[in-house]
């Protein structure tokens, strides 16, 4: 498991109130019961750990599935180290 799937899963867990066990790559928001307050939190916490933001309503990103979430984070980070940090 790697530590992105892993942050993951602990933040889902805990904003929603399931127990970690429950939690698997292949989930759907709508298949844990997340109901979309919940799921937007959960959403904000993931882009304020990795500092990141996640697209909304981009076809190219699944943010309705576990896996989509990481997926969507791996590739954001991944993004995030090619380019400069010359923005700041």
């Amino acid at each position: 498991m790697s530590s992105v799937q892993e942050t993951i899963f602990s933040i889902i867990s805990k904003e929603a109130g399931i127990d970690l066990a429950k939690i698997t790559p292949n989930s759907t928001l709508k298949e844990l019961e997340i109901q979309s307050l919940d799921a937007v939190q959960i959403i904000f916490e993931i882009e304020d750990h990795y500092k990141i933001t996640l697209p909304d309503r981009d076809p190219n990103f699944d943010t309705e599935s576990v896996k989509g979430l990481i997926d969507a984070v791996d590739k954001l980070l991944a993004d995030k180290a090619a380019t400069p940090a010359a923005q700041a």
